[in-house]
């Protein structure tokens, strides 16, 4: 199996690295290769092409490890010299729509294209870093990289730009809930009540986490107006403390908006579903756009 890695930094050393040691015939692309680049390509007498070329021509996979910024140009440069059963898998943080074109670029050239979603830190956990894949060749992608020794979850029936939506969905989730963590924790801390929230808290854990999220928007066009009250309450509260909020001004925005869009708009459901919450939520966006 001949895999051409274009993009030398981090990442693409992290998997150039288990795929030369798995066996897989590897040719480098790198336009400005680092020391450490080189001295990787020198341990195994491979030359770095400073871009795409004729060399490509035998490539069955090809790894692009640029940055997002390059993803679609790299895409467009290199499937004029590929063959036509080749496959690309994009490794880049580009964002869906970006992804989606290059997907359709490469279809339109005969070529199966990957979109793949780095899910955790390469510098911690290298080749074993989760990977989330979507596209034509997912399945396929998956199996070339776990012979290396890498962990690959293909998405099944997924489309180019469902794996990168589903990684910045995630931090969405995750990085909200960070920063409320860090007001949360250190607000308990300072009253000297930290271990007692936790037991206050301790009822989440019983409920799966689907469930909770579901209930949070089910119950949210329903009770968004008192709950603006709440929060107003909660940042007062903080501000007291000589805590400042920088996460609830925007939770207090959120619920406003909201039940000002209810007064216009009422939901005709008094128990509604998550399905029909989420509709109701997107059909008063479009309307204000």
């Amino acid at each position: 199996m001949r895999v051409a890695i274009i993009g030398l930094g981090e990442v693409g050393r992290c998997y150039a690295k288990p795929l030369h040691e798995a066996g897989f015939e590897l040719t480098l692309c790198e336009a400005w290769p680092s020391a450490a680049a080189s001295e990787l390509a020198a341990q195994w007498g491979l030359p770095i092409h400073d871009k795409p070329g004729a060399w490509l021509a035998s490539a069955q996979w090809v790894l692009s490890c640029v940055t997002g910024a390059q993803a679609l140009a790299v895409v467009e440069q290199v499937v004029p010299h590929l063959a036509a059963d080749t496959s690309l898998a994009d490794f880049t943080t580009a964002s869906p729509e970006v992804k989606r074109r290059a997907a359709q670029h490469a279809a339109e050239h005969g070529m199966r294209y990957v979109d793949t979603a780095i899910m955790g830190a390469i510098s911690l956990n290298w080749v074993r870093t989760p990977l989330l894949a979507s596209g034509d060749g997912a399945e396929d992608l998956k199996t070339l990289l776990e012979k290396a020794g890498g962990r690959v979850q293909a998405i099944p029936g997924g489309k180019a730009g469902d794996a990168i939506s589903l990684k910045i969905l995630r931090s969405v989730f995750t990085k909200g809930m960070e920063a409320l963590s860090v007001e949360l924790l250190t607000s308990a801390e300072k009253q000297g009540v930290r271990d007692k929230l936790y037991e206050q808290l301790s009822d989440i854990d019983r409920t799966p986490l689907r469930s909770f999220i579901d209930m949070l928007v089910r119950t949210h066009v329903v009770h968004a107006k008192r709950r603006a009250h709440e929060v107003h309450d909660a940042q007062g509260e903080l501000a007291a403390q000589g805590l400042p909020s920088l996460v609830l001004p925007g939770v207090e925005q959120r619920f406003r908006d909201t039940a000002a869009k209810l007064e216009h708009n009422p939901l005709n459901a008094a128990d509604p579903s998550v399905d029909q919450a989420l509709q109701w939520l997107l059909a008063t966006n479009t309307q204000q756009a």
